[in-house]
Parts: structure tokens; C-alpha cells; sequence
């Protein structure tokens, strides 16, 4: 289970300020310079040649239409405007063979495709009935091999199978609450150093609809810089104060958090109701 939203009260944050007593560095390999100067002057040129072909598709010129909708398909809402869709149809179509080739194996660090061919700029494929074997994934959520049909992960998922099913029928408010849950939020609580945690199915609900029922109007959200979609719109929709703090940066954080207790809300200065801080626990 990914936990993709971690809440912590702010006595959680003063009673294990300890962890965080010595500077956080963390350091990333650098893109070679050489590759980045490649892949902008890709794009680049791209895009260039996509706005010629689009001046003369418009003149006539052109006499491939295939990146647009069909003839017979005017009268109809286009799929693709003009303008917003520009990448769409003048980048993405030429490669989207990459991006939908059918997986004919299980998705874990390589897989088998499906190879197919197009005739009408990839908008339609053909199999051709080769498989092209052991293809690297570069593309799965798949972070922990939980998708794998050998291993230790397939293992135990099958002796949790046996002993409690694949599925509770229930919420954890009725009869859905299983002490593998419990377990599972004490070892999630111990290791990130807090009082408690709340574990949850990974999923966009999760977050967007979760949070606004752990927080409200007069609470504060600090959020990561980079944290997922989910998480932007739950803070969203629970109406609190949301502010935004450094990607993986706990100095940012802690400044943020020591000024939200000093000062409180704005204007009136109160105590803030809660603090919740979103962070997601792996990122691609």
C-alpha cells in the first residue's frame, strides 16, 4: 500500500522535532548537459516543422489531413481544437504507437508488448502477431513489484488471500476493520515517529475526498510543491488556508510551520483549528 497522504497534528511535529535536528541534503544525478540541449532542440524543431504543416494544411498545401478529423467527422464537436491541441496533433500522433501498445504480460520491471503497425497516422493500429519480448517499464506504478506473479509479494498476497479473502464487503466503521489494518497503522505511525497514521487504498478518491474530512475552514494545509493532482484538489475542496512548501525541503517546512504557530490565522491571529501537512511518499 502507497501511503500518498500523510496527516501529522502539529504536536506531532513539536514532540519529534528531534529528527530533523541536522541539515536535510539530498542530491539528484544531473541530466548531462549534452542530452537536455538534445531534447529542447527536439522539441524545437518539432514544433517548428508542426506550425509549417499546420499553415500548409490550411492553404491546401498540405495534402496530408490525417492528423485532423476526418471530413465526414466536421459537423461533429471536434476531438482536437486547433490551438490547444496543437502537441496533440503534431507531436504526440507521431509517436503514439510507443505509448498504446497492448501488454501481454504482467506489468512488472520488463513486459511483453504486443507489436502492432498503423496505416492512417496512428490513429488506428494493426497487430502484426509479434510480440516483442522483455521491453523495459519505464511506465508502471508498479514501485514495489506488488504487480509481479512470482516472488515474495505474490507469496504473501496469496497467504493473506487464503486467511482473510480478497476483500472485507465492509467498511472498517462496521465489520471491515481487520487487525492487519491496525498492525499496519502502528508500523506506519512508528516509522515515521508519530503518535498515529491512517492508512488508505491508493486511488485519486483517496485524497481528494478524504481530506476535506480531516480538515475545514480555519484549519491550515502545507502542502508539497510537487505533491499529486489528488492531493491539490482535496486541499482545495476542504476550504482551508493552503500554503506550499519546497519539494522534500523539512527547512521550508519548518518555517512555514513555526510561523503558522506564532502568528496563527491572518487578521485575526487565532490558533489555527488543524494543520495538516500533505506529502506523498514515493514520487516518479
Amino acid at each position: 500500500i502507497v501511503l500518498m497522504g500523510i496527516a501529522l497534528q502539529v504536536c506531532h511535529a513539536a514532540c519529534n522535532g528531534e529528527l530533523y535536528s541536522r541539515p536535510f541534503i539530498e542530491s539528484f544525478e544531473e541530466t548531462p548537459m549534452l542530452l537536455a540541449v538534445l531534447t529542447y532542440m527536439s522539441y524545437g524543431i518539432l514544433t517548428i516543422f508542426g506550425y509549417l504543416r499546420d499553415f500548409m494544411r490550411e492553404w491546401k498545401i498540405e495534402k496530408c489531413h490525417t492528423a485532423r478529423e476526418r471530413e465526414e467527422q466536421k459537423d461533429f464537436v471536434p476531438l482536437y481544437q486547433d490551438f490547444e491541441n496543437f502537441y496533440t496533433r503534431n507531436i504526440y500522433m507521431r509517436i503514439r504507437d510507443s505509448w498504446n501498445r497492448p501488454i501481454c504480460s504482467v506489468p512488472g520491471a520488463t513486459f511483453d508488448l504486443v507489436e502492432c503497425s498503423s496505416n492512417d497516422y496512428n490513429w488506428t493500429f494493426e497487430y502484426t502477431g509479434r510480440v516483442v519480448k522483455d521491453v523495459i517499464n519505464l511506465g508502471s506504478y508498479n514501485y514495489l513489484g506488488f504487480a509481479e506473479n512470482t516472488g515474495a509479494c505474490a507469496t504473501a498476497a496469496g497467504e493473506v488471500t487464503v486467511k482473510f479473502g480478497v476483500g472485507v464487503a465492509s467498511t472498517r466503521q462496521e465489520m471491515g476493520n481487520l487487525d492487519r489494518h491496525e498492525e499496519l497503522e502502528k508500523l506506519a505511525a512508528s516509522f515515521l515517529g508519530v503518535e498515529s497514521a491512517m492508512v488508505f487504498g491508493m486511488g485519486f478518491a483517496t485524497n481528494s475526498m478524504n481530506i476535506p474530512a480531516l480538515v475545514g475552514k480555519g484549519c491550515l494545509i502545507l502542502s508539497d510543491e510537487l505533491n499529486h493532482a489528488s492531493l491539490v484538489l482535496g486541499a482545495r475542496l476542504s476550504s482551508s488556508t493552503i500554503r506550499v512548501f519546497k519539494h522534500n525541503n523539512m527547512q521550508s517546512l519548518e518555517k512555514l510551520l513555526r510561523d503558522a504557530i506564532v502568528h496563527g490565522q491572518p487578521r485575526t491571529h487565532r490558533p489555527w483549528k488543524k494543520i495538516l501537512i500533505l506529502m506523498e511518499g514515493i514520487y516518479r
